[in-house]
């Protein structure tokens, strides 16, 4: 199981391609992101999984909850308001500064400190969805998710959503194309490779694999490498695996996430 010079690549390019959000409320389910003008100047009608929000354009005061949109808004250069700070990816460390509100966490919003920043628009994902109405009562409210059996396609969409909110289209636009010409480069090297590849999730001690159109499908759908197992329950939690499955599969290269250390624990 050899490790390639190039997957330092691969992981900054997830980094960026997760700016759509993550853990979205069903596998392989398209997500809708379209937006339309209202009758009304500088207003925007964004219609979304769980209804729609109308909002002024280029709102000033954002809260997020998704750390994919929040590295969005940071490319583009858009300030937010407040976020949760619970656990922040360290290259988004900078929001943890105390001139941004801490709202909570990912699973546990505190409603109260949004409540009191009267924000102009909410964004968050899946780990919000079912909070949805709650949000929604304080501010316009936009559900931004990924389909992962249509990687691509659905996170252009959403970027282009966000680059209409804020009058950034340009700019998305001109993102979008760097980032299709290194998705691009990358696959072209990768399957020039021709390895099979597994993906692991470790929690607790726990092991869950997954293959194309899951969560991490990415790296299969659109970067290309081979599946070590093309059978794989596509399931938001994966498949539990065992150690002797792994060896069973023997994949050239692995994917391993660690679930505990993303959450800001210790390594499982």
């Amino acid at each position: 199981m050899k490790k390639w010079s190039f997957l330092s690549l691969i992981f900054a390019m997830m980094f960026v391609l997760a700016a759509c959000g993550q853990s979205s409320k069903e596998e392989g389910k398209e997500k809708t992101g379209t937006t339309n003008k209202t009758e009304a100047a500088e207003k925007l009608t964004i219609k979304h999984e769980y209804g729609e929000a109308v909002l002024e354009k280029n709102p000033q005061k954002v809260v997020v909850f998704d750390f994919g949109v929040l590295d969005t808004l940071d490319v583009l250069g858009i300030e937010v308001t407040g976020l949760p700070k619970g656990s922040i990816p360290s290259y988004l460390e900078k929001y943890a500064d105390k001139k941004y509100t801490n709202v909570g966490s990912l699973k546990e919003p505190d409603f109260e400190a949004i409540h009191a920043l009267k924000p102009d628009v909410i964004f968050i994902s899946g780990r919000q969805a079912a909070l949805y109405d709650q949000f929604a009562e304080i501010a316009p409210t936009i559900y931004i998710g990924i389909d992962y059996a249509n990687y691509m396609e659905s996170f252009e969409k959403n970027m282009n959503t966000i680059g209409e909110i804020f009058g950034k289209e340009d700019k998305v636009a001109s993102e979008l194309k760097d980032i299709k010409a290194d998705v691009k480069e990358l696959h072209q090297q990768t399957v020039s490779l021709d390895k099979k590849a597994l993906i692991l999730l470790a929690n607790e001690g726990k092991i869950s694999a997954y293959g194309p159109s899951s969560r991490f499908g990415i790296i299969h759908d659109v970067f290309g490498f081979g599946a070590a197992d093309e059978n794989i329950e596509v399931s938001t939690h994966g498949q539990s695996v065992t150690s002797e499955y792994i060896m069973e599969k023997n994949p050239d290269v692995l994917f391993i996430i660690d679930r505990s250390v993303a959450i800001g624990g210790e390594s499982g």
